[in-house]
């Protein structure tokens, strides 16, 4: 609350009673048993030592103030123990109608108003005393009569602004908390928190939570608004400046901020549990405060956003109209303008401006995030996958080979299958270096890597292990079929053509193949392809050799088949 829009005065109360008059006032150091008003009313100054007394306020209607309709006073409730609204009539009856703390029975109304009705009778209503027992501060008290149907109107236009506004918080409260959970964020975190708090402060300055908590009526929910309130004001800042860099945020600057809402929170709550005492001048120094505050976490922002902060920015869009507002009612009286709701719908709708700025500020900033995380894990899985491939033929390289055997061990193996790995070696590979240059070498083994790439599936990988020397794994093929697949690809291999590299050369490989049909690992599968191949190697090159880990060699019915095949 601003401290203007707390401020009492006599010609302010008539001005919003619209009855022309100052209201007059008497005070009593204790509480009066009966219900009679003194008779020793005072119109001028401000009263004094009712704090835990009684404290009467009189205001005289002028003739035919009540011709246009029956009229409601409406009271804005703050802490006291008992209120009790006599209405006065030409005829000299009096009709009374009291609230107590905890039981504000069907008086209440939605922005911390009570409505008293006047009954309608066919004498004019001449006067209005309110009578409190034990109120905290006539600073606090705020009251006008309005016609009967204006107040149902305000009341109903009230209550569904209220309601919005505290769905708005309550989705950026759910958003946030949820977020915080996802993507263990800090900010979030304090932002829901700082959300649930309005929401709570909302709820119980509004007496919304009257509906399922009657007996909070009164002294107990101002008291824990107050606190509230102050809660709010330290999350919202704790969010703000523990979400900004700290390289862009000098180190006394946030201490500032952060000590101003130490001080707020501290002096907040002794004020939120006091009935009695310096609460006007204790809430003027809280106010003090709130606006030191505002002003510290500004000059965070800005100064991060000029050293090229990004949350500064998305703060600064959000903290805007909350600062604006709690500023602005501290040197204008909103009460008076925004009757019904008064500064506080103002900064609950702030709240809700707030909240929801930050909300599409985080989903924006998780989805920045969302986007470089994707990249990042994109092109490690590219770098990652070029780690895995010969830079010259494209092929997978040995570390590659190694990972992809194992995928084609498992499945073989649980399908029952043989599997067999094929090592290919160029011949006299070195002779074509030294005769026709490495360049051309690379070309030879271009060519080769595109005459066995087409083969790669999930029951067979190939790759370059090195030098002049391929490898290929295969699922599902053994014995006479296994022989013709080796054979066919050394033939199309050496059918291979090379372009002017190499002249007239033919290029030739010998395979070195390992086949099981039981469980085998890499390196005993490798060690004996490679016996193979040097069997092919010694055998006079340009050939097949096959050793089998778990069965006999190819009978030589077999191999002339093959021979027969080809």
């Amino acid at each position: 609350m601003g401290s203007a829009g707390l401020g009492w005065s006599a010609p302010a109360l008539a001005e919003v009673l619209r009855i022309g008059r100052p209201l007059c006032h008497a005070v009593s150091r204790t509480v009066v048993e009966n219900d009679g008003a003194p008779s020793n009313f005072i119109c001028s100054g401000e009263p004094e030592g009712y704090q835990k007394g009684t404290l009467w306020l009189r205001a005289i209607l002028p003739s035919g103030a009540d011709e246009r309709d029956d009229l409601s006073l409406i009271v804005h409730s703050s802490r006291f123990d008992r209120l009790v609204v006599t209405f006065s009539y030409a005829d000299g009856a009096v009709e009374r109608q009291d609230v107590r703390s905890g039981d504000f029975g069907t008086h209440w109304r939605a922005g911390g108003q009570l409505a008293f009705r006047a009954p309608h009778r066919d004498v004019p209503l001449t006067g209005v005393t309110m009578r409190f027992d034990k109120v905290a501060s006539a600073h606090l008290l705020r009251m006008r009569l309005v016609g009967r149907g204006e107040e149902s109107t305000q009341t109903t236009g009230l209550a569904t602004s209220i309601g919005a506004a505290l769905v708005l918080l309550l989705a950026g409260a759910i958003y946030n908390g949820s977020l915080a959970v996802a993507v263990r964020r800090q900010f979030s975190a304090w932002q829901a928190a700082w959300a649930a708090c309005m929401i709570a402060w909302g709820a119980c300055w509004s007496q919304l939570h009257l509906f399922f908590f009657p007996g909070m009526a009164g002294a107990i929910s101002a008291q824990i608004c107050t606190g509230l309130s102050c809660l709010a004001i330290s999350l919202a800042t704790l969010s703000a400046v523990t979400a900004l860099e700290d390289h862009c945020v000098s180190r006394w600057l946030r201490r500032t901020a952060l000590w101003l809402t130490g001080g707020v929170f501290a002096l907040g709550i002794p004020l939120s549990v006091m009935r009695s005492g310096p609460i006007d001048r204790l809430g003027a120094l809280l106010g003090i405060l709130v606006l030191a505050n505002l002003v510290a976490v500004a000059f965070c922002i800005g100064q991060a956003w000029r050293r090229g902060s990004s949350e500064a920015r998305s703060f600064a869009g959000a903290w805007a109209v909350p600062m604006i507002v709690l500023a602005s009612t501290s040197f204008f009286d909103a009460d008076s303008m925004f009757w019904g709701g008064g500064s506080q719908i103002l900064v609950l709708f702030a709240a809700a401006w707030q909240t929801l700025w930050l909300s599409v500020a985080a989903s924006r900033s998780h989805a920045r995030l969302r986007v470089e995380r994707d990249m990042a894990r994109q092109a490690e899985a590219q770098a990652q996958e070029l780690a895995r491939r010969d830079a010259l033929t494209g092929l997978p390289n040995r570390r590659g080979f190694i990972e992809r055997v194992d995928t084609v061990l498992d499945a073989s193996q649980g399908r029952g299958e043989v599997v067999a790995l094929l090592l290919i070696d160029v011949d006299w590979f070195k002779s074509i270096n030294d005769v026709y240059g490495h360049d051309a070498g690379d070309v030879v083994l271009e060519a080769i890597a595109r005459c066995i790439a087409p083969y790669e599936s999930p029951t067979c990988t190939v790759a370059r292990l090195g030098g002049e020397e391929f490898a290929v794994m295969v699922a599902g093929l053994g014995g006479f079929e296994l022989m013709r697949f080796a054979d066919t690809l050394r033939q199309q291999i050496g059918g291979c053509e090379h372009g002017d590299v190499v002249g007239q050369r033919k290029v030739t490989v010998s395979i070195g193949i390992a086949e099981t049909a039981r469980s085998a690992d890499f390196r005993a599968l490798y060690r004996l392809a490679d016996e193979a191949l040097y069997e092919a190697k010694r055998g006079g090159r340009d050939q097949v050799a096959i050793r089998l880990l778990d069965s006999a060699e190819p009978s030589a019915d077999d191999l002339d088949q093959i021979a027969l095949g080809n």
